[in-house]
């Protein structure tokens, strides 16, 4: 008989991929959530895996062979209090991963504050592409595969790498449990502020994670002096860089623009090789994770003219920059980049698809680091190619977030009544509506669309 786990927290899109990752390996897998919810709660019950709502003990009878705790779990909860006095063996999803799916694979990890999932997402496409059927554990749903884990058939598996905490019981990085050989660090800047007190100590756990990669494996590295400071500390493993072919000084893998939206790439191999890349993307953010991905690609006998040919069929992946529909005709996007740095971005990047129409964005300040104010002060300055830009002010909000939103175009507002009100008042066919939330956003996208279709007909 298999094995039983039971997974708390498991509509969470890493849970709820590692609960794929075990029954598709032989477990027997339940699992319980707050609030069970979609789009992880269908997939896991037409997977065959009961789910449980709550947290209370009961759950934990008969008792499984082990519990999974997801990192939003904490003591105090029935389930864990029962956990701990009944002596169940548990660990967290991390440690529970790199020990039974991760061992004996060459484990390609994708870090960084921002872009992981579309790095990983591109990364397991261009192994697929090549015919190396990679596993994979992504913090999204890549278009091109549409689901977020699979084990693969092969000896390659790709991870998003998360420098969250593991477990209420294990505060270092979930990406240290990983082992990896090949890793991507896109950037590094401060968030997280509900865990980490500052970058130095985030910078820490990257050094954690760079102490655990062999010297014959490889690191991708994009630019910033925070990684600079990380790998001052000590490094055992080649690395190379990333960087736009505009910056003179810039050598290893390069890309260059070669249309105002970055749809159109030149990439650059360290060898003095070089490919186009056409595709369905766009922004400087994106060119720097498809080199990213080419690079860690390389490591594992890729050539770059596969590499570009796969990302030339990459569709994308769910909620980055994903166009919903174009009700009324007025595009309607929907974005999960939840810090300044990836929302001016996304901004920047869209702003030459505008063309003649406007820009509106509709940003929730949502992640643990924006609620706490800590990017407050970049906060007007990461909308400005918006617009329009309508932040909506959450009503636990701790800071005033109506003093900081002063420029011109950008308004606070407290309601997501009032957001969808003030945007159906500024936009007019041919304009473009980005949603920036990292959450349902009390399902404003499928409303708005609706209030558009409405006012269209009447």
């Amino acid at each position: 008989m298999s094995d039983h786990i039971h997974i708390l927290g498991i509509c969470g899109t890493f849970m709820g991929g590692l609960a794929l990752l075990a029954r598709e390996s032989g477990f027997s897998v339940t699992g319980s959530d707050r609030n069970i919810y979609p789009p992880m709660s269908t997939q896991l019950l037409s997977s065959g895996i009961p789910l449980i709502d709550g947290y209370g003990a009961d759950q934990l009878s008969p008792a499984p062979d082990c519990v999974v705790v997801g990192n939003a779990l904490s003591r105090g909860q029935p389930v864990v209090e029962a956990m701990l006095n009944d002596g169940i063996p548990y660990t967290s999803g991390p440690e529970w991963l790199g020990s039974h799916i991760l061992q004996g694979q060459w484990v390609l990890a994708v870090s960084g504050t921002h872009g992981k999932t579309s790095t990983a997402s591109m990364l397991a496409w261009i192994l697929e592409h090549a015919g190396l059927q990679p596993g994979f554990l992504i913090g999204g749903i890549p278009s091109n595969f549409g689901l977020s884990a699979r084990l693969g058939g092969g000896e390659y598996f790709v991870v998003e790498a998360d420098e969250y905490d593991a477990a209420f019981f294990d505060k270092r990085s979930k990406f240290v449990h990983y082992r990896p050989k090949t890793v991507v660090i896109n950037n590094l800047e401060f968030d997280h502020a509900d865990i980490f007190p500052d970058l130095a100590a985030i910078e820490t756990q990257f050094h954690h994670l760079v102490r655990c990669i062999p010297g014959e494996g490889l690191i991708v590295r994009g630019d910033g002096a925070a990684i600079d400071r990380v790998l001052k500390r000590g490094c055992w493993t080649p690395v190379d860089k990333v960087a736009s072919a505009h910056d003179e000084q810039a050598d290893g893998w390069t890309w260059r623009a070669l249309s105002s939206a970055a749809d159109a790439l030149q990439i650059f191999a360290p060898d003095g090789t070089e490919a186009s890349l056409e595709w369905g993307l766009i922004g400087s953010h994106n060119a720097a994770n498809a080199t990213a991905a080419i690079a860690a690609a390389h490591h594992v006998g890729v050539s770059l003219d596969v590499s570009v040919k796969a990302l030339e069929a990459f569709t994308g992946v769910k909620r980055r920059l994903e166009l919903l529909g174009k009700p009324a005709d007025v595009a309607v996007y929907d974005d999960f980049a939840h810090h300044p740095t990836a929302i001016e971005g996304t901004l920047n990047a869209l702003r030459p698809k505008v063309e003649a129409g406007k820009l509106i964005a509709i940003i929730e300040p949502r992640s643990n680091t924006m609620r706490l104010g800590e990017h407050k002060g970049e906060l007007a300055r990461c909308a400005e190619a918006a617009d329009y830009a309508l932040w909506f002010t959450p009503p636990d909000l701790q800071w005033d977030l109506a003093s900081i939103v002063t420029a011109d175009g950008q308004e606070a507002l407290d309601s997501t009544e009032a957001l969808i009100k003030r945007a159906l008042a500024v936009v007019a066919p041919g304009d473009s509506i980005v949603i920036m939330s990292n959450g349902g956003f009390d399902g404003l996208h499928g409303r708005l669309m609706a209030a558009l279709e409405e006012r269209a007909q009447s």
